[in-house]
């Protein structure tokens, strides 16, 4: 096959891929034919060489014993040894010896298989080369046009040159596109699958996502003056995202909320107007749930295990539950802590329902979830 280094080349220069991986495509191209019209048992190998331009394509034959049924049963794969040393007196068991194939000859046959083979194996490349660009950005925002949304709402989207799905059950409640629109999310994962190639699975709901927001508007946290510890988020509703700052100087909450809360604002309005807290972290256990519990004001907090056990006052309870529970569904998210409301006059609230006691006012599921 002549010219073969010319058309490596312009398939490398045409797709934006490496002369070198563009040549071990073709090889194994060529070796795929060769099986194909020859015979899938059979064993070849192809070199290229620079200076001709041209690839030769050898059958590889394996060097056996003289008693080794193999050389009689399968003559076109294995050779006894004492044959093999009439070709080559130097050869040992477990040599291999080459013949050439006179590619040129198979015909039209083996000239149409090889170009579909040419075309798997360079479509394969490129997937490859894919996979490994959009998995370095795994975590990361990318953003790209709506295309359609199909019968169960996923919503499919154009990035680049693939193609990339958004599944409704990792889109925002409440929102809905529609074919044009631009569309933000983090890249969840990449998936290359036999019947549709590669494909990248997109997310909103994510944490990360919000997290990644917040990194785009505000520069102390792209600058590394402020670090986002820990988020939370029950999508579309809110979310509670803790910060902390290197310098005292810093103040880590102003920073992410912005002047007249600018920052802040331009994320919820990106997550379908979710409503965002910010906190300053705390190492200290106590302090970072007492903080997780804003707006509510807390009189004091207990550490028992996995358990925060906060004490408030009674005027505050509605505060830190918050609307349909969500402020200390979040707080114990951010924290990782079972939280436990004790009112000041004795009444008891926990995120789960709890024995009744005698004499105390027990604050069940239902109080909870009231509004």
């Amino acid at each position: 096959m002549e010219k073969i280094v010319d058309i490596i080349d312009s398939i490398a220069h045409e797709k934006g891929l490496k002369v070198e991986d563009v040549t071990e495509a073709i090889k194994n191209a060529i070796a795929r034919t060769a099986k194909r019209v020859l015979g899938e048992n059979l064993e070849f190998e192809v070199e290229i060489d620079k200076q001709s331009k041209k690839a030769d394509v050898f059958q590889k034959i394996l060097v056996v014993e003289d008693d080794d049924e193999r050389a009689k049963e399968e003559p076109d794969r294995y050779i006894t040894l004492s044959d093999a040393k009439e070709i080559n007196k130097d050869v040992e068991p477990g040599d291999e010896l080459r013949y050439p194939v006179d590619f040129e000859s198979l015909g039209r046959t083996a000239a149409v298989t090889l170009q579909k083979e040419i075309e798997y194996h360079i479509q394969r490349l490129i997937e490859q080369e894919l996979f490994k660009k959009y998995q370095n950005k795994v975590g990361k925002i990318i953003s790209g046009t709506v295309t359609r949304i199909d019968s169960n709402q996923n919503t499919y989207v154009e990035i680049d040159e693939v193609r990339a799905i958004l599944p409704m059950r990792y889109r925002i409640k409440g929102e809905y596109f529609k074919p044009g629109d631009v569309v933000k999310a983090i890249l969840k994962k990449v998936v290359i699958d036999k019947v549709h190639g590669i494909y990248l699975e997109l997310s909103r709901t994510t944490p990360k996502f919000l997290e990644e927001l917040l990194k785009l508007e505000v520069p102390e946290i792209k600058d590394g003056l402020v670090t986002i510890e820990k988020v939370a988020r029950i999508p579309g509703e809110r979310a509670k995202v803790a910060v902390s700052s290197i310098s005292p100087k810093i103040d880590p909450v102003g920073a992410c909320v912005g002047v007249r809360g600018v920052r802040i604002n331009a994320v919820s309005k990106e997550l379908n107007g979710e409503s965002i807290d910010c906190i300053e972290y705390s190492s200290i256990p106590e302090i970072f749930v007492a903080r997780s519990l804003s707006p509510a004001i807390i009189t004091s907090v207990k550490i028992e295990g996995d358990k925060a056990i906060v004490t408030l006052p009674s005027d505050q309870k509605s505060k830190a539950i918050g609307k349909s529970g969500i402020n200390i569904r979040l707080a114990s998210m951010l924290t990782g802590y079972e939280i436990e409301l004790i009112e000041k006059e004795g009444g008891i609230q926990t995120a789960e329902e709890t024995p009744k006691e005698e004499g105390k006012p027990k604050i069940t599921l239902e109080d909870l979830f009231k509004e």
